[in-house]
């Protein structure tokens, strides 16, 4: 079989595919018998999930409704009804300057960012390249394939801060940035995927001001963060500016397999995005949309966030936490603070193995995590440091997480013996 170069670029083995696949596989098999710890689903929340239900039950006994959601195509902008709530909200609630008109869905936000990367960077009409530029790595294993051509990224490495002899936190490094000519677009997500790292107000100023300075978008891929799922566990303000591209989910709220994404832009990009929408698939998939459309009209979105699904995570992450501190106990390991996202990011200093080999050894004992490597795209360096790392994800069942975390702490201990 013949492939163009579109065809080639997006079927080559990647970080993302390994990962859907090995999830899919063990899903397949019922998972009976996997540590699925390698993932990003949320975790089943019965308060969020009763919601969900409920809702779903007020649409099936409404006239009409039903068949409104299953049987009529939105706008490629996406269900108008839900873009006038969502910004209603955010007008309200966080002072945004902003109408339907700056909002559009997508189908998942990995279709958004596939989307928004290659508005923003690639080849132009003028023969020019411009490339994204994440000025913190790691960063999420999903970019690192979404680009069109090729030498699409570039990234930096971060600072370290040591807060005790097993936590330490990612920052950015700003005199090691340089915005040139080459740059279409500066991408950080926030809470972090994979490190759980919550950038500060601060560092997001400073970002934004770099995207001002340059008249370039500063896109922000809020999946986990704030206001909604509100997945962190530290102070952070939302941020939107006219310069500013905020990329949210209904995912992590509990729908995952509703694949709605939100995009929060000027109007000029949530007209093209929604041109692109029509011409890949004529228009977003409705249902998300008209699942959560009450709980954003109300502003019960942020009570739910606030006070069920933040509270849920923050619970797991500190058991999580604490048992990897016990079963690691004398190790040379660090964690990342855990601020956010669903996931505990583990550092083995001078590991004597790869933690692509780890991978392997842990996937023999049906335990499914992710090496550490992928989450540096746009790095091509040979940095040891993406070789020692691993992510973790804690938002299974707590018998699944902490029986993964027993499996990895005994594998690591082989790896450091050996």
């Amino acid at each position: 079989m013949k492939l163009s170069e579109f065809g080639r670029k997006l079927t080559t083995s990647s970080g993302i595919l390994h990962l859907m696949d090995d999830l899919g596989d063990a899903m397949a098999a019922g998972g009976r018998d996997t540590l699925m710890l390698g993932g990003g689903n949320p975790g089943h929340i019965p308060d969020v999930q009763e919601r969900f239900r409920a809702r779903m039950h007020r649409i099936l006994e409404s006239d009409g409704q039903f068949e409104d959601m299953i049987g009529n195509y939105d706008n490629p902008q996406g269900d108008k009804a839900f873009l006038e709530a969502m910004a209603g909200l955010l007008r309200k609630e966080f002072g945004w300057d902003i109408t339907s008109r700056n909002i559009a869905l997508t189908n998942g936000s990995q279709s958004a960012f596939f989307l928004i990367f290659n508005m923003f960077a690639g080849r132009f009409a003028d023969g020019s390249r411009k490339k994204i530029l994440l000025p913190l790595t790691p960063e999420y294993i999903g970019y690192a394939d979404v680009g069109l051509t090729d030498d699409f990224f570039t990234s930096n490495r971060p600072e370290f801060e040591y807060i005790d002899d097993h936590t330490f936190k990612y920052h950015i490094k700003f005199d090691s940035i340089s915005v040139t000519d080459e740059i279409g677009a500066i991408c950080v997500s926030r809470p972090t995927n994979p490190t759980g790292n919550v950038l500060t107000d601060t560092e997001i100023e400073h970002l934004c001001r770099l995207a001002d300075e340059n008249d370039i978008p500063l896109i922000i891929d809020n999946a986990y963060g704030t206001p909604f799922p509100h997945i962190i566990f530290t102070d952070a303000k939302p941020y939107f500016n006219e310069h500013t591209i905020v990329c949210m989910s209904l995912s992590k709220l509990g729908l995952p397999t509703a694949r709605t994404g939100i995009v929060i832009a000027n109007e000029k990009i949530v007209e093209a995005l929604s041109a692109m929408n029509a011409v890949i698939g004529l228009a977003p998939g409705g249902m998300g949309a008209s699942l959560a459309l009450d709980m954003v009209r109300t502003g019960k979105i942020l009570q739910l966030s606030q006070d069920v699904i933040r509270p849920f995570y923050q619970t797991k992450v500190d058991s999580a936490a604490e048992q990897f501190r016990k079963e690691l106990d004398g190790v040379d390991f660090l964690m990342h603070k855990p601020e956010g996202a669903l996931f505990i990011w583990l550092w083995f200093r001078d590991f004597p193995i790869t933690t692509q080999e780890l991978y392997e050894r842990l996937k023999e004992r049906n335990t499914l995590v992710v090496p550490g490597h992928y989450f540096f795209p746009g790095m091509e360096e040979d940095w040891q440091h993406k070789h020692e790392c691993i992510r973790v994800t804690y938002s299974q069942k707590d018998e699944t997480v902490s029986a993964g975390i027993k499996v990895i702490a005994e594998e690591v201990r082989k790896a450091y013996a050996g």
